[in-house]
Parts: structure tokens; C-alpha cells; sequence
């Protein structure tokens, strides 16, 4: 998008919300090795004129964003600034989904309308911004029903999309794996079967009475047969899915086993969508994993080494971004990716400082990691891009959570703190031994600069001398070998 794409669209933006736009910033975009995704994500551009969607939009069995021109429209019922955040947010979503966003309308509201989400009123003036506009989409701000659906696309005239379908969509687009294209597919279904509709007049319904209100012989078709078979067919590959991921968790268990087995700590790094999480990892441990400034843009996780400056030995996990009012299905479908985050020993938070609600981020996080059993994890806060965002949010975070660091990993502020208070936090051996190893047992030796901290060593004719503190599961393999008199010279 070019600079003055993104003037339009704040500019459209602010008309609708009266107040300042609150845009992506490039500023936080760190160039990574991986280009040929980036290359390949932004390969894919508009060309006007050339729409084939169908005119009936009643035959739209399922929605899928193709870089429409959009109209985003929501309601809200707690404060407008909260509503603000979220259209923005949307606009943001819709534009990384590829679409180009013309216009927005929120209404204030109570509760959604039953039939049209918004109420005939607003649905009209709806269908008046998409028609002047030429929008072909319309995205809402929130999960239809299938009737408020349907009942906002005969009014409106064009597609409705919802916000779960948007999410959807972005993560189709980015699954890269095996595993993270099975557990999108199985969540878009989720979503698809209470969804299924006709498709009209191919699906003559079998006749009622005896004569079918003098329809008549020949009236008596086969029934909706088709879209049984459709249910059938999707729960059959919603339960191969499912097959699927199971036998793909096992791998995943047995490398996280193997990481425990020899007591390797575990550093999980959650947050919101967009707050960095890439870009610190690649900072602190030189993975090279993809960094772009859009929503949801690593969705894999990804495990890299790191090691304390004592010599101890933990990993980084990179996990999926979350978002407010994640859909529930991907919740469900990305549980064994997020089981990573709870197998840590430390769960390193990244906030968007720069984001005008890092409260609301910080919640909607804690949220999602509430079903899959983190509560006793060990959190560090880290509010990232303080350099760009305002000195007084920084001065009222600081008081709100003294405990947290601020960096930036794009000019790295802050990065050697957040290095030291990482590695307070990790889980260290703390049990004396002083032992006496003979040579033929370098294994042990081994073992113990693997997994302990060393202090002192020498060398005799008997064997490796060490003084160390070492795990509790070390303690009994090196009992025979305990020397507490032992003497060791420097």
C-alpha cells in the first residue's frame, strides 16, 4: 500500500470516527531474511473491473475475501473510544486480508437487531454508502448469525462478510505448515457447517400432502438431499482433520518430552497480533523468521536456542498473535500450537506500547490463554515500540506495572534489560554437590555442564574434580560420586 493509499484511507477513517487516525506504523517493519514470503504475499494485487461475482448473492455459499472494495460497518454499546479501536482494527484485518477499504458506519445500539444486525434504518443508509461507494463487500464488525446474515445481504444487495470470516480468511492465506494448514481448514469448516444454504430451485423439495396444494404428480422430488450430503461430507473431513493434527501432536509432544527430559527451560512468546513478537526473537536469538508490519503474519510456531550468559541452555517458542474476539474455532483448532505456551517456564507478554489501547491487548491475550492452563506461569510484560509511542502512555505503564520492561526492537532500547530479567526469571539448579568423576564417566561430566552451573573444576589422578550446582534429578546419579570434604584448588 502506498503512502497515499494509507492517507485516504485514515482520512476515511477519521471522517467516520472524528478523531485521529491510527494507522500501521513502517516504523516497525524489520526486514528478515525470508523475502520470498513477503515477495509472494505482495505479488497478489487488485485489478479493477474485472469482478465475476455472482448477481444473485443469495447462491454465496461460503464467503471468502478476494480483495474486494469493502465497507465495514459495526455497533457499539460500551465507549466510543473503544469502538474506534475496534473499526480500526477491522480496517486493519480487511487490508491485510488484501481488500481495499472505502468506508466505514458504526451505530450506537443496544444489542444487535435480530434480523439485519444493524436495524432496517441503518441497513438502508447501508445499502445507500455501498451503492455511492461501489463497494461489493461488506465487512461487520463482529459474528453474524446465519439469519442476520441473510437478512443484511436482501437489503444491502451484496456480500456480508463477518469478522470470524475475516480472520479465517487471513489464516488460510498465511498457513504455511502442514499442521497450520490442517488446523485452519478444520476451523473454517467449524464455521461453514451451521452455515450451508440450498441452492434453489436445483433442490425441488418433496411435495407435502397428497397432492401438494394440486402441484400434483411430478411434484414429489428427491428432497434437499444435497445439502444433507454436503453436512455429511464436511463432517467426514472435519473428523480426518482431527485424525490428522492428533497424529501430528505426538512429534510435538515428543520434542517438548525431549526438552524437559534433559531440563532445558522453556520461554513462550505471547501477544497480541502485530505487537512484535517476530521481531523480538529474531533480535534475541537470530532466527530469521519473517517480520512484516500486518496482522497474523507468522502463524507456525517456531523454537530457537538461546543461552544465558552462565552457559544455561533454554529455547524460545514463538506462538500465534492473538486478537480481540478471536474466533472460538481457532482457539480450538491452534489448542496443540498454543500448548506450547503452556508447557513454558516463562511466558514472555508483548504489548504494543504505541497501540492507543494496550490495556484492552493485554486483556484479550490473558483471555485466550486461560483455556489452555497457563495461570501458573511465571508472566513477564514487555511493552514493545517505546521509541514511537508517547512519552506520558510510557510514563502511566511504568507506574501501572513496575515490574514491566519497555524496548524497542527496532533501535533495541531496552533489549540488554530484558536479556537479564529473562534470565532471572528462568528456573536455575540450586543444589550444592562436589564430586569426584572418574574419567571413564565423562558423561556425567558432560551432563552436568549441560544441565548445572559449574564453579570450580581441577583435574587428578583420580578423576575431574567439580563443585556445581546441579537440577534435582541429577542428584542421585551423582550421589555415588559426592565428595562433600572434598577440597577443590583453584
Amino acid at each position: 500500500m502506498t503512502s497515499e493509499d494509507k492517507e485516504r484511507r485514515n482520512a476515511m477513517l477519521d471522517r467516520v470516527l472524528s478523531r485521529g487516525a491510527q494507522a500501521l506504523d513502517d516504523h516497525d517493519t524489520t526486514p528478515g531474511d525470508d523475502q520470498f514470503d513477503l515477495a509472494e504475499r505482495a505479488a497478489l494485487t487488485r485489478v479493477a473491473g474485472l469482478s465475476t461475482e455472482l448477481e444473485d448473492i443469495t447462491e454465496v455459499e461460503y464467503r471468502q475475501v478476494r480483495l474486494e472494495r469493502v465497507v465495514l460497518a459495526g455497533i457499539w454499546n460500551t465507549t466510543q473510544a473503544e469502538a474506534e479501536n475496534s473499526i480500526r482494527e477491522l480496517a486493519a484485518l480487511a487490508e491485510t486480508a488484501g481488500s481495499e477499504v472505502l468506508d466505514a458506519l458504526i451505530q450506537r445500539r443496544d444489542k444487535p437487531d435480530p434480523g439485519t444486525y444493524l436495524g432496517k434504518g441503518k441497513a438502508t443508509e447501508l445499502a445507500e454508502v455501498v451503492a455511492s461507494v461501489g463497494a461489493d463487500t461488506v465487512i461487520i464488525d463482529s459474528e453474524l448469525a446465519p439469519s442476520q446474515r441473510r437478512g443484511l445481504e436482501d437489503v444491502i444487495k451484496v456480500k456480508v462478510v463477518d469478522r470470524v470470516a475475516l480472520i479465517l480468511d487471513i489464516f488460510a492465506q498465511h498457513a504455511k505448515s502442514r499442521e497450520g494448514k490442517a488446523q485452519v481448514e478444520l476451523a473454517q469448516l467449524e464455521y461453514l457447517l451451521p452455515r450451508l444454504r440450498g441452492w434453489g430451485e436445483s433442490l425441488s423439495r418433496q411435495a407435502g400432502g397428497r397432492v401438494a396444494g394440486g402441484a400434483g404428480i411430478g411434484s414429489r422430488g428427491p428432497g434437499e438431499t444435497k445439502i444433507e450430503l454436503d453436512r455429511r461430507r464436511i463432517r467426514t473431513r472435519m473428523s480426518k482433520l482431527r485424525r490428522e493434527i492428533n497424529a501430528m501432536a505426538p512429534s510435538r509432544e515428543t520434542k517438548r518430552k525431549n526438552r524437559a527430559r534433559h531440563h532445558v527451560p522453556s520461554v513462550a512468546i505471547v501477544g497480541y497480533t502485530n505487537a512484535g513478537k517476530s521481531s523480538l526473537l529474531n533480535l534475541l536469538t537470530d532466527a530469521e523468521v519473517m517480520v512484516q508490519n500486518a496482522l497474523f503474519a507468522t502463524l507456525d510456531p517456531t523454537v530457537r536456542q538461546a543461552k544465558t550468559a552462565d552457559g544455561l541452555v533454554f529455547t524460545y517458542t514463538d506462538t500465534v498473535g492473538f486478537v480481540r474476539n478471536l474466533p472460538h474455532q481457532l482457539v480450538e483448532a491452534f489448542r496443540s500450537t498454543l500448548e506450547e505456551a503452556a508447557g513454558s517456564d516463562l511466558l514472555l507478554h508483548v504489548v504494543d506500547a504505541s497501540h492507543p489501547d494496550p490495556h484492552g491487548q493485554i486483556q484479550a491475550v490473558r483471555d485466550v490463554l486461560k483455556d489452555v492452563e497457563t495461570g501458573d506461569i511465571p508472566e513477564l510484560l514487555v511493552f514493545n515500540k517505546a521509541d514511537i509511542a508517547e512519552e506520558a502512555v510510557i510514563t502511566g505503564l511504568r507506574a501501572e506495572y513496575p515490574d514491566a520492561q519497555f524496548v524497542s526492537a527496532v533501535s533495541k532500547e531496552g533489549i540488554d534489560d530484558l536479556i537479564e530479567a529473562i534470565e532471572d526469571r528462568l528456573p536455575v539448579p540450586d543444589i550444592d554437590m562436589t564430586v569426584l568423576i572418574p574419567y571413564e564417566r565423562g558423561d556425567l561430566v558432560s551432563k552436568i555442564y549441560a544441565l548445572g552451573t559449574v564453579e570450580h573444576e581441577s583435574h587428578g589422578t583420580e578423576g575431574t574434580s567439580l563443585q556445581a550446582k546441579v537440577p534435582t534429578e541429577l542428584v542421585d546419579e551423582l550421589r555415588e560420586f559426592q565428595r562433600p570434604d572434598l577440597v577443590i584448588d583453584e
